[in-house]
């Protein structure tokens, strides 16, 4: 009876810890690709709930979903590390400080509109957010290039040009771009049968 207390109380205390974790990254950074790089500072490098690799490839699993990707995060995340349970913790973590800030704001609102010292303020946050963001892609960049050859640097060139040159939907370069995966382990796994 004590081991399944002490088993409770340890699942507890990992959801707590996971909640008050997506509760301060939300409140340091809520927006997009931002929320990710304090995530990985927070799930890989700090808490070591996470591995590199898991979370470049939860980063991609993000990109493919709808929605907000602090809520879509933040889901795959808390699953990984503590369940369903993990994933409600995790998502009400991520979810509370703007929805306080929200009612704040709205609150508040005729006293910050014109306030000088929020525009500075926002400013700032634009510029950290830009940080946070080449953070991102440089972890990115190293995952997706690490020890594969030149074919990454072929198709993250494609990639841009594609978005970059065309009107076309993203939804085509993302099924391209799985194309060009499948197709790249089938070229490998006939090129290991004929060794």
């Amino acid at each position: 009876m004590e081991k399944d207390t002490g088993a409770q109380e340890s699942k507890l205390s990992k959801l707590l810890a996971l909640f008050i974790a997506t509760f301060t990254i939300s409140c340091t950074a809520n927006s997009g690709y931002a929320i990710l790089a304090v995530m990985k500072d927070n799930f890989v490098n700090k808490r070591k709930w996470l591995t590199e690799e898991e979370m470049a490839d939860y980063i991609a699993i993000v990109q493919m979903t709808p929605g907000p990707m602090a809520v879509s995060s933040t889901t795959i995340v808390g699953y990984h590390i503590a369940g369903l349970a993990g994933t409600f913790a995790a998502v009400l973590g991520v979810i509370l400080p703007p929805f306080l800030v929200m009612v704040a704001v709205t609150v508040f609102y005729e006293a910050i509109v014109d306030n000088p010292y929020v525009v500075l303020f926002l400013r700032g946050m634009q510029m950290g957010v830009v940080a946070m963001l080449f953070d991102v892609v440089i972890g990115l960049f190293r995952n997706a290039t690490d020890k594969s050859g030149v074919y990454p640097y072929i198709i993250m060139v494609l990639a841009f040009l594609y978005v970059r040159l065309t009107g076309f939907s993203i939804v085509w370069l993302v099924l391209g771009c799985i194309a060009a995966g499948v197709a790249k382990a089938l070229l490998v796994k006939r090129g290991e049968e004929r060794r």
